[in-house]
């Protein structure tokens, strides 16, 4: 065992205040050091105090702010954004070490703004350590299953660019080949025949993905074309809802331990049996607030949600804008766990159900749509609205000096293909004159359902 995994056995033997002392110390060498190697950090936080322990003496940053400062931005003077746009654009680099140090992912997020993050080998080490939290409740049976499937873990995620479930994975069987062999990626955007035939081959003992698809799944496996029995379902990307996580449970007959989790932020939060979100609060700092960026009390919603990474050097995270609503548990949680507890209220996307070439109808993730615009040049700002069971609705801001009808062309030209590839028949695509809306929160919504009645 690591010593980093030791410490994270131990502060959490020690409690609270074991817990509370570790994100001092943390938080103070982390700041100490973003102002040391960063330049836009230096000059953000001219005039704090030389020992910053309190997070709340910090100013606010979001994506935005931070990619418009990239290069100053990053701790190393190597990086730039310019090389690190030449690194994400081959896909056949995903995973590598950028500059030999560095994993890097990239995600729009709901902003639309796209962000580039990179780790540092430091950061994983971290990860790693605390994954062992993940495993606390699995019991006997569940630890059997995971010796009986070789340990095999599936992870159904975005491929075809830097994402950062698929990036890690890739990074991770670089970096340990041995257990690296028991991990597979499997992607979103192949047809759902497919998955399943894959994973029946596959036979994972744990499965990890979108709660969207993994419902899918589950219907999968209720009608008998899907065939595993996995010790453990992690669904994450969306709120897990009782009945979510009562199906899936039952369905697979397995342990469901959604993860709280984002690109920045990896090692968020896991969940308990009890259904809530217990904070890595030795590593991260969580802050519920309102819109001017007040705290918000135990008990009550936040307007956004205010992160501070403590274990990436790289590019530090610190008193970052999320965008998620959360609230946070009053008491102790009834597993026992020293950990802060939250529930997350954002991040909840339904099915967009189409109608399916063969007859009946056929659901999409949200994410399948997300993944494809994300790669079409001249786009800045999207959103895809249902407006009838058969009718998408495609609202379009192009990048400045980016010819319109060409971008709405190019959009046309990949969601055609993708519902061709998902056997999705009769669907009409809209060009929306409008822009994209945006919620009271900041947050551009991408892709909306049909609402259901």
């Amino acid at each position: 065992m690591s010593d980093l995994a030791r410490d994270a056995r131990r502060a959490l033997r020690e409690g609270p205040d074991g817990i509370a002392r570790r994100q001092r110390t943390r938080l103070a060498e982390i700041v100490a050091y973003a102002r040391q190697n960063s330049p836009f950090y230096r000059d953000l936080y001219r005039g704090l105090p030389e020992n910053v322990e309190d997070v709340t003496l910090l100013p606010v940053v979001d994506k935005k702010i931070l990619m418009a400062h990239f290069d100053d931005w990053s701790t190393d003077r190597e990086v730039t954004r310019e090389r690190v746009e030449a690194f994400i654009a081959d896909p056949e680099l995903v995973g590598q070490r950028f500059l030999g140090k560095y994993l890097v992912a990239s995600t729009s997020g709901t902003t639309g703004v796209r962000g580039l993050f990179l780790s540092d080998g430091e950061y994983a080490r971290v990860h790693l350590a605390l994954g062992s939290r993940a495993t606390n409740d699995l019991g006997l049976g569940g630890a059997l299953r995971v010796l009986t499937h070789a340990g095999r873990t599936a992870v159904i995620a975005a491929t075809g660019g830097h994402y950062y479930s698929a990036a890690s994975v890739a990074r991770f069987r670089l970096d340990h080949p041995r257990l690296g062999r028991i991990m597979k990626v499997f992607s979103i955007d192949q047809p759902l025949p497919e998955l399943v035939a894959g994973l029946n081959d596959y036979d994972p003992a744990s499965v990890a993905g979108f709660l969207t698809l993994l419902t899918t799944l589950a219907g999968e496996q209720e009608a008998g074309r899907l065939r595993i029995r996995p010790a453990v379902l992690m669904p994450g990307g969306e709120t897990v809802t009782t009945e979510a996580r009562q199906r899936l449970a039952t369905t697979f007959g397995a342990t469901v331990r959604p993860a709280y989790m984002a690109t920045e932020c990896s090692l968020l939060a896991l969940s308990c049996p009890h259904g809530w979100y217990h904070v890595n609060a030795d590593w991260v700092v969580v802050e519920p607030v309102d819109a001017d960026h007040r705290p918000v009390p135990p008990g009550e919603p936040s307007h956004t949600v205010l992160i501070s990474n403590l274990a990436n050097r790289a590019q530090p995270i610190l008193r970052y804008d999320l965008g998620d609503s959360m609230v946070v548990r009053p008491d102790r949680c009834e597993c026992g766990s020293p950990l802060p507890a939250v529930q997350v209220q954002g991040r909840a996307a339904d099915l967009v159900t189409l109608p399916a070439a063969g007859g009946g109808s056929i659901g999409l993730s949200p994410m399948l749509f997300g993944v494809l615009l994300d790669g079409v040049a001249g786009v800045e700002r999207y959103q895809l609205v249902q407006t009838a069971p058969d009718r998408l609705r495609v609202r379009l801001r192009p990048v400045a000096g980016a010819d319109s009808d060409q971008v709405w062309r190019a959009v046309c030209q990949k969601l055609a293909r993708l519902l061709a590839e998902q056997r999705v028949a009769g669907v009409a695509l809209e060009h929306g004159d409008e822009e994209p809306e945006q919620a009271s929160s900041g947050k551009v919504r991408r892709i909306i359902p049909l609402a259901k009645a």
